[in-house]
């Protein structure tokens, strides 16, 4: 697994899924329930991961779109 995004922007992480998704890239979602946990202070920034094979090609699509 490799992180692609980190972030405490819900939307954003939604968009980015949703990105990789239409471009048949799988993704999980790590520490939602930690950032969850630390009151929605924004201290844990969720991570957005995609296989190790799909990174260059996840990167890509998120440039592409205009994604840092």
């Amino acid at each position: 697994m490799r992180v692609i995004a980190t972030s405490n922007n819900a939307v954003r992480l939604s968009f980015l899924t949703a990105l990789l998704a239409d471009a048949g890239i799988e993704t999980i979602l790590l520490d939602a329930h930690a950032s969850v946990m630390d009151g929605s202070i924004g201290a844990i920034p969720r991570r957005l991961c995609v296989g190790t094979a799909d990174e260059d090609r996840a990167k890509r699509v998120l440039l592409d779109a205009g994604e840092p």
